[in-house]
């Protein structure tokens, strides 16, 4: 179907003159369903060779039975074949599903039905532009509505001062808007920036008015080509809807009741971007290729050390204030501040005393840290960030990799030294992948008797602990936990403890590994 295709497996039995498949396959479909499925048998008649045998053509504009529910049967039905034998027929069942929503862009990204509000961009201008942006315009998209602006020729500080309007169905949706530089038909439109805008982030009824930076990676380095300036605001129709829209799920049911697979589903949106690039190529005034594979960032997926780099120092911010509070719990063990470790006790010997103020009092300090983050709000909307991006500090060897086609284009030593350095990064990765496995192994395995003896330990020391728990009241029990965490240094030894020395000697997978 277009550029969709798709190969069944050879029938079953082979060499029968009844061949059965039974292989189900998906096609992403769009009004006003102008394409065709054309079905052909093929019989191979080489290594790789098939010669065509039967063919049948069927318009997808034709009536077909709209199934929304993988889980109800469909009818089959025989299509004559053409150019085939006299009589010959292919048994097909086919169905227009629309409960699935397989868009160009990802779910992140995705809108729904019943319209909560308007989203009202005006493009402005720009300024500061780079050398040799001479033509420059604007292209927004914001669900399945796309605009782009007029070219204003020789002028490196346009003004376009265009609004636009969008039905916002889900506040949890992304604008995406970006500059080009209009070569004339003569080469590809070059990419000046970038900005995208999450209505999430929009206050009601305020209007943002600034200037957004920018930037584009080239195979050298990262460019500074400028700043757009928008005004944007986000008018409410429905505040109910709104705020109930943050309990509903993301994609439709069908997406959870009997979902897609990743794989598949990757697929079917590159081959809705390749309709909506095909499309938007013959509209008046045509988009190039080049332009909507930028906004719809097809090229995401692709490895790039660069983003694998932000990325884990993404996580690593992540996880920076659980790291933080357990070395404030390790010094206040420690009694690195004594008065810090006597509020600790005095605090805790309260909450022993009344537990029923164990879960306010959490609750309580989770809403004043929220009320304290209040004075420290964003009160601009955020914009791309170089540093975050891990785009200023890349080398220049990083950017000439990320910007390789693939199959990889540049020459054979060049690519066997980045696959050298994969290979070492992948190495490092493998190594932390099998510590974190037999750590998992040694607790999955402690109460399975691969050590007999480690196991007994372990099973005697529940029957005492059980017994102890038993016999000893809860506030009593908590409260030698507190001298034991929260004892002075002089009672503690530098040597680990007999838990940690215990759990170190448990076997795990690791000893069966070639």
């Amino acid at each position: 179907m277009g550029s969709q295709i798709m190969r069944t497996r050879p029938g079953q039995p082979q060499g029968s003159a009844n061949p059965a498949w039974n292989e189900d396959f998906m096609f992403v479909v769009s009004e006003p369903f102008e394409d065709q499925l054309a079905v052909t048998v093929e019989e191979m008649v080489g290594h790789g060779r098939y010669e065509p045998i039967g063919r049948v053509i069927i318009p997808v504009a034709s009536p077909h039975v709209e199934c929304n529910d993988l889980l109800v049967p469909v009818s089959s039905k025989w299509f004559s074949l053409s150019r085939g034998m006299t009589g010959s027929k292919i048994l097909l069942r086919m169905s227009l599903d629309t409960a699935y929503h397989v868009l160009d862009e990802r779910p992140d990204f995705k809108l729904r039905k019943s319209a909560i509000g308007i989203l009202e961009v005006g493009i402005l201008g720009a300024r500061d532009l780079a050398a040799g942006v001479e033509n420059p315009y604007v292209v927004a998209k914001y669900g399945r509505k796309w605009v782009r602006t007029r070219t204003l020729l020789n002028t490196t500080a346009p003004q376009w001062n265009e609004q636009h309007t969008w039905d916002v169905f889900d506040v949890s949706t992304v604008i995406t808007m970006a500059v080009f530089n209009d070569s004339q038909g003569v080469a590809n439109d070059q990419r000046i920036g970038k900005v995208r805008v999450r209505v999430a982030t929009l206050e009601t009824d305020r209007m943002y008015t600034q200037y957004y930076p920018l930037m584009a990676l080239t195979r050298s380095r990262l460019k500074k080509m400028g700043q757009l300036q928008l005004a944007v605001r986000f008018t409410c129709k429905s505040w109910p809807k709104m705020l109930a829209m943050y309990g509903k799920p993301r994609l439709p049911k069908m997406h959870y009741t009997n979902p897609i697979t990743v794989r598949h589903m990757d697929y079917l949106r590159f081959e809705a971007m390749q309709m909506v690039a095909t499309r938007l190529g013959r509209s008046e005034p045509p988009l190039p290729r080049e332009v909507v594979e930028y906004m719809l960032d097809v090229d995401s997926d692709t490895f790039s050390l660069r983003r694998s780099k932000a990325n884990f120092y993404r996580l690593m911010a992540l996880f920076s204030g659980i790291i933080v509070v357990w070395k404030w719990f390790d010094d206040v063990c420690k009694w690195k501040n004594p008065v810090t470790t006597i509020l600790v006790n005095v605090v805790y010997l309260n909450l022993v005393c009344y537990p029923k103020l164990i879960l306010p009092m959490g609750f309580l300090c989770f809403i004043m840290i929220v009320a304290w983050n209040y004075r420290q709000r964003p009160r601009n909307l955020p914009h791309m960030d170089a540093v975050l991006s891990h785009a200023e500090l890349a080398h220049p060897e990083e950017l000439d990799e990320e910007f390789d086609t693939f199959p990889a284009s540049r020459p054979a030593d060049i690519v066997r030294m980045r696959y050298d350095g994969l290979r070492s990064i992948a190495g490092r990765v493998q190594t932390v992948a099998g510590n974190l496995a037999t750590q998992g192994e040694r607790l999955l395995f402690l109460p399975r008797w691969h050590d007999p003896r480690a196991t007994t330990i372990y099973m005697m020391l529940l029957v005492i602990t059980a017994v102890v728990l038993y016999l000893t009241p809860f506030r009593v029990v908590a409260m030698v936990i507190q001298l034991h965490f929260l004892r002075p240094p002089w009672f503690r030894s530098r040597t680990p403890n007999l838990i940690f020395n215990f759990y170190r000697r448990l076997p795990s997978n690791q000893d069966l590994m070639l």
